[in-house]
């Protein structure tokens, strides 16, 4: 039985031919890359990179199919600690892989009757109780003394990671993942998730660093980073608080005025997400004053409530169904607001809510941080988010926003933000695409960057010995400083003259100048080159600035060397990366020797994030 070949046909029969053909591809090209050159003796560990809400469970079980046709029989899915997530991926499992062994939590006894006559797919939350009787059941068969464990870790960014690790304990999670798959005879462990910042940014030492990575392109139809945070211009979907008076009344308008057009158009469910913040008492407050908002609507003078809503039904241009007619239209608002049709729920830790809560009908979700990674609102097409953090983390901003989909329609697609907080999203958004270019490029050495003042991910799973961070607008230069070949740096500085102030270099030019540059203690050249890469991944051609100083006869020691003049012409380019390159006769220590003495400086505003290991 081929097995990708049959779950290809299931997802095609469903009616997803672009889905199943990008699961096909995914799967067949970490099969050839990497299961067929599996060791059978080693321990390996990889990232898979898919946008969020982009498919990330059928490109799993499409891997894991394949890697069945390969030989591997036992695999462990992992989820988040929440049980719903835990049930879904179980439920998902046994609808689209009917010839594999399902097992749950509770299931061990199955998974030990089995005997691996059925290729086994075990299913668990990231719970340290469950973790560890687990790790019992998998020793105690001695299944895993002759085959390998192949793990799948979906959101593996979340919970996996060692939270300890900067007080040199190791977290009970990380801890029973770590036993878990190092009590096998070999293993392959596959981290999949849309926030890979913090997985990246693991040392090698800590044996949580990805040693291949990988990144599946969404299908058809989806709505992610670009769509709502562009590089250039404001998309027709994002409203900014600081235009409008009354910003959440505006929002729950749009939310009515979308739930008409999607309920009357055969639309089973259209939701609304109100995410504030953290604390529970701002998600009741805004839950109260979006049921007195209602309440006001509901008891407008007739006159008055229709030209309110004729002017957001002018506002309307869905792309996936036709325009209802007016009539039709206004009926639907009454019947919304008048026969229950219109719900809303707080979702935090005070409230049991679930996905059959807000899965027809009209709704509007407030909540916080329980609104993040797998919950999965389906027909969201009205949010509004105005959470604010004084240290912003990307990965967790990405997650909780939610927005990103396939079900969305573009047309009628609205996000209520600040403007503020829109410029930290397409922030993230341009980090996001430089991953997937260094990905798509084949950058072994994969950098992150953000802006200052916005955090990759939580401090706390980042090991303070090991990440380094390089921040733009600053200069570096080594003390004690060599050239590999000083002839091959004399050559190729040889046009640039100082007749002119500076030059624009393409930064491939840069990097290769940088080549001849040995590294030392004080200046990690390495980490300089990567940056570089990260930066012509995404744009092949894009220009540096270079300035060429010759014949200097300056004393070892003595700083940056560079003079206050061309210190300050290197300023003047905030938004370019400056290399500037001293002659130094040698007269005045250096070895004794001439020498070509580099100071870098990164565009201005930016940190990069260097992880030595």
């Amino acid at each position: 039985m081929k097995y990708l070949q049959t779950y290809i046909k299931y997802l095609s029969d469903k009616g997803n031919p672009e889905l199943a053909a990008s699961v096909s591809d995914c799967a067949k090209k970490i099969g050839n890359d990497r299961l067929s050159n599996f060791s059978y003796t080693s321990h390996e560990i990889g990232l898979l990179f898919g946008n969020v809400q982009s498919g990330k469970t059928g490109q799993m079980f499409g891997i894991l199919c394949q890697a069945t046709d390969m030989g591997f029989l036992v695999f462990l899915v992992l989820t988040t600690d929440n049980i719903a997530l835990q049930q879904q991926t179980l439920k998902r499992a046994e609808s689209d892989l009917k010839n594999f062994c399902i097992c749950g939590e509770n299931d061990s006894g199955k998974f030990i009757a089995n005997n691996l006559v059925q290729p086994t797919i075990v299913i668990l939350k990231k719970n340290a109780r469950i973790l560890r009787l687990w790790a019992n059941v998998f020793a105690t068969t001695g299944f895993m003394k002759g085959n390998p464990l192949f793990i799948l870790d979906d959101e593996a960014d979340a919970a996996s990671l060692n939270t300890l690790v900067n007080k040199n304990r190791q977290s009970s999670i990380n801890r029973n993942l770590d036993k878990i798959k190092n009590d096998a005879s070999c293993s392959l462990y596959l981290q999949i998730t849309g926030t890979p910042q913090a997985v990246l940014l693991q040392t090698k030492l800590s044996g949580w660093h990805p040693y291949f990575t990988y990144y599946f392109e969404p299908g058809k139809g989806y709505l992610g980073g670009d769509f709502f945070f562009p590089s250039i211009g404001k998309p027709p979907c994002i409203e900014f608080f600081e235009d409008m008076d009354d910003p959440l009344k505006t929002a729950v308008l749009r939310h009515i005025s979308v739930s008409s057009q999607v309920l009357s158009s055969g639309g089973k469910v259209c939701n609304f997400m109100i995410h504030p913040g953290v604390r529970q008492a701002e998600h009741q407050a805004f839950a109260s004053k979006t049921k007195r908002i209602i309440e006001d609507l509901k008891n407008m003078p007739e006159n008055e409530f229709e030209n309110l809503f004729k002017t957001a039904y002018s506002e309307l241009s869905p792309s996936k169904s036709q325009k209802i007619e007016w009539n039709q239209y206004i009926q639907k608002i009454r019947d919304i607001l008048s026969g229950g049709i219109l719900k809303i729920f707080v979702m935090n830790g005070l409230y049991d809510v679930s996905g059959d809560d807000y899965s027809e009908g009209s709704n509007i979700v407030v909540g916080g941080n329980t609104l993040g990674r797998g919950i999965t609102f389906p027909q969201l097409q009205t949010i509004y988010y105005s959470r604010a953090a004084k240290k912003p983390q990307a990965d967790t901003m990405w997650q909780h926003s939610r927005m990103f989909g396939y079900d969305r329609d573009p047309g009628i697609m609205k996000v209520y933000i600040s403007k503020p907080l829109y410029k930290l999203f397409t922030d993230i958004n341009a980090t996001n695409e430089s991953l997937i270019s260094q990905i798509q490029s084949n950058i072994d050495d994969i950098k992150v960057w953000y802006p200052a003042g916005l955090n990759p991910t939580r401090p706390g799973v980042l090991d303070n010995r090991y990440v380094d961070v390089i921040s733009g607008g600053t200069n570096y230069y080594p003390n004690y400083p060599d050239n590999v070949s000083y002839e091959d740096v004399d050559k190729l500085l040889a046009p640039f003259s100082e007749n002119e102030s500076s030059y624009s270099v393409n930064l491939r030019l840069i990097k290769e100048i940088l080549e001849h540059i040995q590294p030392s203690d004080d200046f990690d050249k390495d980490a300089f080159i990567s940056v570089i890469e990260t930066m012509t991944a995404e744009t092949p051609a894009k220009q540096g600035v270079l300035i060429v100083r010759r014949d200097r006869d300056v004393t070892q020691g003595t700083g940056a060397l560079i003079s206050q003049n061309d210190w300050a012409l290197g300023k003047s380019f905030k938004d370019k990366t400056v290399l500037t390159m001293y002659q130094v006769r040698g007269n005045k220590g250096w070895k004794r020797q001439p020498l070509w003495v580099p100071n870098i400086k990164l565009p201005d505003g930016m940190v990069y994030y260097n992880v030595q290991d």
